[in-house]
C-alpha cells in the first residue's frame, strides 16, 4: 500500500484544466474568504455533550467532525494534485494543529495530529482520539511525530527545504510509503484546522503548505459576544469567525457553497447533527 488510497478524477471540468494550467503553486493559486457562525447552539451543546459524557469537547472537535461531513458531501473536494491531475482521496482525514514546546529551546512550537477516517466517527470518538493524540503530541511520546522532528533537527538549515520538497515528491507524486525513513503515512490530511481563537484572534488567514498537498487550511477565530438582528431585532449574541485560505487549482466557489452549508447547517443545529444528548 502507498502513502494514500486515491483514485484518478475522470473527466475534470474545462474551468479545472484552465485553473491548473494558469497557476503554478498553491501560494500563486491562494484564494481567501471566511464564514461568521452564529454561536450560542454550539455552545449550549457543548455543555451539554460535556456533562452527558464527562468529556472534554471544543469548537474545534466540532469543527473538525462537520467538516469531514462537509468533505463526505463533496468528495471533489478531498482532493490533491499529482503531475497537474486531479486525485480524489477515498478517505477523510482532518489534521488538527497543536501549539506546543519545544523541549530543546523551551520555545512555542507548531505541531499536529491527523485524525482518520473522520467522516465515520462519532463526536465522542474523534474527541477521544484527538485528546489522547494531543496529549501524547504534546509530551513529546508520539512516535511517528518525533521521528519526524529528530530527522529535521538533525539537518542544516538551508537543507530543510529541499528535505521537505523530496519528501512531498516522494509521499505524494510517487504515493510512496515512508515509515520506514520516518515519515508518517498520511502526514497532512485532507483539510488542516488551527485555533486562532486560543491565542485570542479574532481571525487571521494562513498560508497554505506547499509540502502538504493540503488544498485547504480553516482558522477558528475567538467567540465574541457581538449585537446581532434576530427576527428584526438587534439582541446580544455570540458568533466566531472561520477564516479559509484554500487552492483554486482544486476549489472553487461550487465547493465553498457546501462547505459553508454544511457548517451553518450542523453549527445552527448541533443536537440534530452531532451525537445525541440531552437538550438543556
Amino acid at each position: 500500500m502507498g502513502n494514500l488510497e486515491l483514485e484518478r478524477k475522470s473527466n475534470p471540468s474545462t474551468f479545472r484544466k484552465l485553473a491548473i494550467g494558469t497557476w503554478d503553486n498553491a501560494a500563486e493559486a491562494s484564494v481567501y474568504g471566511s464564514l461568521t457562525l452564529r454561536m450560542e447552539p454550539a455552545l449550549a451543546y457543548l455543555a451539554a455533550f460535556r456533562a452527558a459524557t464527562g468529556r472534554h469537547a471544543t469548537v474545534t472537535h466540532l469543527m473538525g467532525r462537520a467538516m469531514a461531513e462537509a468533505l463526505r458531501r463533496m468528495p471533489d473536494a478531498n482532493a490533491l494534485l499529482r503531475a497537474r491531475r486531479v486525485y480524489l482521496r477515498k478517505r477523510v482525514s482532518v489534521f488538527f494543529q497543536v501549539a506546543m514546546e519545544d523541549p530543546a529551546t523551551g520555545e512555542l512550537d507548531l505541531s499536529g495530529t491527523v485524525l482518520r477516517d473522520a467522516d465515520q466517527k462519532s463526536l465522542a470518538e474523534c474527541v477521544d482520539e484527538c485528546n489522547a493524540r494531543f496529549a501524547k503530541v504534546k509530551a513529546h511520546k508520539d512516535r511517528e511525530l518525533e521521528g519526524t522532528r529528530s530527522l529535521l533537527s538533525r539537518l542544516p538549515g538551508p537543507l530543510v527545504g529541499s528535505m521537505l520538497r523530496a519528501t512531498s515528491f516522494l509521499s505524494y507524486e510517487l504515493n510512496l510509503d515512508l515509515r520506514r525513513l520516518g515519515i508518517p503515512r498520511d502526514a497532512f490530511g485532507s483539510v488542516m484546522i488551527t485555533n486562532i481563537g486560543s491565542i485570542g484572534l479574532q481571525e487571521a488567514y494562513v498560508p497554505l503548505i506547499a509540502y502538504s498537498r493540503v488544498p485547504m487550511i480553516l482558522a477558528l477565530g475567538n467567540v465574541e459576544d457581538v449585537p446581532v438582528v434576530d427576527d428584526g431585532e438587534l439582541v446580544a449574541g455570540k458568533t466566531m469567525k472561520v477564516c479559509a485560505t484554500f487552492d483554486h487549482r482544486l476549489l472553487d466557489g461550487s465547493h465553498a457553497v457546501v462547505i459553508a452549508r454544511t457548517l451553518r447547517e450542523w453549527f445552527a443545529h448541533p443536537f440534530d447533527h452531532f451525537d445525541p444528548v440531552p437538550r438543556p
